[in-house]
């Protein structure tokens, strides 16, 4: 068995497709566009280029783009007080405050005074609770991607054995709960779990989000079962640096009945995603039906 491989990068353009169309609707027909405030404080380079990528395909998308770039030293007080003028501007449905912050800056203080509605990533206290007790909530961006992909693969998820590997607020414990809420029977296993290869054998549908190189190799996959791997690791294989997920690609491809690869899988979900969450919180913002497809 060779396993079909899920194409996270046209699936990520499909749904930018579909974002943009809801959005040229909105143009249209109700005369709104939505928008999305980014905020970077400091200069690390990953982050740099991981908010010109979303800035770039908001405005593809046909969506506002609010870019604030803050010195490393900015305040806390200085922060706050931005994030406090984006949560009162009514051109602003979304706001992403990028991750790491510098040390100096607390992070859940921060990312807890973004007004739930808008917190287009689902960090927020409230948007992890809501998403816990099955109401509406902002979802985090990845495990969304991820959910989006199961169904399309699946359809219904109803009833299947899920291992999620990787217990962080992120992705593991939302990718858990949005399983859940599909109906799944769901384990959440991480470095400590006892007999983790046994207890990855049972599942249907495998989510590696552990952040290890290669952790799981194919002896550990159920025949036909669809992995998603959400790891991006980078190694140094043959003298040169590659990316590499936290699954055994090679070994674990010939089990599996699908799996996403690394990269071009989970990865160009993300974005797509965020695009997909400002959408949804303009809807709901504006008191119109929210897109299709595009949720949780």
């Amino acid at each position: 068995m060779v396993a079909k491989v899920i194409d996270g990068k046209a699936f990520a353009a499909n749904v930018r497709a579909q974002v943009a169309d809801h959005v040229a609707s909105l143009k249209k027909t109700n005369g709104i566009t939505p928008g999305l405030a980014v905020v970077l404080v400091g200069e690390d380079p990953a982050s740099q280029v991981y908010v010109r990528s979303k800035g770039k395909q908001t405005v593809e998308v046909g969506m506002n783009s609010y870019e604030h770039k803050l010195d490393a030293s900015t305040s806390e007080e200085d922060l706050l007080a931005l994030v406090d003028r984006l949560n009162n501007d009514p051109d602003v449905h979304g706001i992403l405050v990028q991750l790491p912050l510098p040390k100096h800056l607390n992070e859940d203080l921060v990312i807890n005074s973004i007004d739930p509605a808008k917190d287009v990533d689902g960090f927020h206290i409230s948007n992890v609770g809501l998403l816990g007790t099955g109401q509406k909530s902002m979802v985090p961006c990845t495990p969304l991607g991820c959910l989006m992909m199961l169904r399309n693969h699946h359809g219904s998820l109803s009833g299947m054995d899920a291992v999620v590997i990787g217990r962080s607020n992120i992705v593991g414990k939302p990718m858990a709960q949005l399983l859940l809420g599909d109906s799944c029977t769901v384990t959440i296993a991480h470095s400590r779990t006892k007999d983790l290869p046994d207890v990855v054998r049972r599942a249907d549908i495998v989510v590696a989000a552990v952040g290890r190189p290669e952790m799981v190799p194919g002896d550990w996959i159920k025949p036909g079962a669809t992995v998603i791997d959400v790891g991006i690791n980078r190694i140094e294989r043959d003298g040169k640096n590659v990316l590499v997920g936290d699954v055994h690609y090679e070994s674990a491809a010939q089990t599996a009945g699908a799996i996403t690869p690394v990269p071009g899988g989970v990865g160009p979900m993300t974005i797509a995603c965020l695009l997909a969450n400002t959408l949804t919180a303009c809807c709901r913002a504006n008191g119109l039906p929210e897109p299709e497809g595009l949720t949780a």
